[in-house]
């Protein structure tokens, strides 16, 4: 019979441009996690995807784990050589996301650099339109990650997919149905956002779920603001930061979400480095605990 409390898988990121992402895949999956996010930095760096693919199903073997999606982080939308490869990467991860066993690529939108977050509107319908065709062809979803990269309304040089008025305007010129959000707490905490009426309103569009948390700092707010010399808000792994996971999920789950939670790493400022996996292990069990970590038994009527 069907488990479902893993109708909410929660799971990690991998980096994919690791010299053997499979071998890494294989030495974690004893941990307990139930999905794996392989992503790319930028470009796939020479990968061969079909064979990773490949590597990867093996590495999982006969374990109850899936891959969720396909990441890849960069910028599509300006021209330099490297931005050429983050558009190639896409079209790339798209094309082969079927061999993962997922039907889900996310990342980053791109921005224009150094532009107000509106002049980018145009270059986005013009690169996404056709990536979301493409996509929509063979049966892929595309989420877009939710963080700032530091670029805010007027600056930036990542993404503009960092905040709900930008969203507004994105599903406005593309309202493609699969065209949708990979969305976390943390980055609606960097903005003071309450991310719980976000949930509610933005379900439709949320894909994709990273689990990474934040902690503000209001001791710091009131004595030096904002914009002083100290940060306000830190990026933590979850069980360590500000959010209500169990109320998060049961949102999730009450919106009809489905899919994973996996976590993102190599951010908090206390469990990195060689606490990085001790700290990821805490945010596994945390984020178990709060979807319902109990074993599930069929009900014997």
């Amino acid at each position: 019979m069907p488990n479902p409390l893993l109708d909410i898988r929660i799971g990690t990121m991998v980096r994919a441009n690791l010299d053997d992402p499979a071998a890494y895949i294989k030495a974690i999956l004893p941990l307990g996690f139930e999905s794996i996010q392989p992503f790319f930095w930028q470009t796939l760096g020479g990968k061969d995807l079909p064979r990773l693919a490949g590597q990867i199903r093996e590495a999982i073997g006969d374990a109850d784990v899936v891959v969720s999606s396909l990441g890849v982080f960069g910028n599509p939308l300006e021209s330099g050589d490297i931005d050429r490869g983050v558009l190639d990467a896409w079209e790339t991860a798209i094309d082969h996301a079927h061999l993962f066993g997922t039907s889900m690529v996310s990342g980053f939108t791109g921005r224009l650099r150094g532009k107000p977050l509106p002049d980018s509107l145009p270059r986005f319908r013009e690169v996404w339109g056709p990536l979301a065709r493409r996509a929509a062809d063979k049966g892929v979803r595309i989420a877009f990650e939710n963080c700032a990269m530091d670029g805010n309304w007027a600056d930036g040089d990542w993404n503009i997919a960092h905040n709900p008025d930008a969203w507004e305007l994105m599903f406005n010129e593309l309202p493609d149905d699969n065209l949708g959000l990979e969305w976390e707490p943390c980055h609606q905490l960097v903005y003071l956002i309450d991310p719980i009426p976000q949930i509610r309103k933005w379900a439709p569009r949320i894909f994709h779920v990273h689990g990474k948390d934040a902690t503000v700092r209001w001791d710091v707010i009131r004595e030096h603001g904002v914009f002083g010399r100290l940060p306000f808000v830190q990026m933590r792994t979850p069980g360590f930061g500000d959010s209500d996971w169990t109320r998060v999920i049961s949102e999730l789950r009450l919106a009809g979400y489905r899919g994973a939670i996996d976590i993102e790493g190599w951010h908090d400022p206390v469990y990195r480095g060689d606490l990085e996996i001790t700290g990821q292990v805490r945010a596994l069990d945390y984020l178990k605990q709060c979807r319902g970590g109990a074993k599930y038994l069929p009900n014997p009527a």
